[in-house]
């Protein structure tokens, strides 16, 4: 399945639109105990396995809204937006929220 941030497929005519789609996966971000633990990544100051954990995060949701593209009968999600949002829970403890959506078509093959 094709997925572009692009409203177009550069090359193909949408034949159909099948309407938006989304996904969404929502990841636990102890920051401050990651610090305390030591794994920063220097000089960069980056945490790697938060890093990663966003990484899967953003790929969950990206392979949420494709799977709904596909249950309308779409061929590829144009337009899409990875969006991501940090809610506090406790003074060392906030969720992230990872949304990805696009609107699903079918493009004529």
């Amino acid at each position: 399945m094709i997925v572009t941030t692009t409203p177009a497929i550069e090359g193909e005519v949408i034949g159909e639109y099948r309407g938006l789609v989304s996904g969404e996966a929502v990841l636990e971000a102890h920051l401050f105990r990651a610090v305390i633990a030591g794994i920063l990544d220097l000089p960069g100051v980056r945490l790697t396995n938060y890093s990663q954990s966003l990484d899967q995060a953003r790929e969950t949701a990206i392979g949420q809204m494709t799977q709904a593209a596909g249950e309308r009968g779409a061929n590829a999600v144009i337009g899409v937006d990875v969006d991501y949002k940090t809610i506090r829970v406790s003074d060392d403890e906030h969720l992230v929220i990872v949304v990805a959506s696009g609107t699903a078509v079918k493009y004529i093959q």
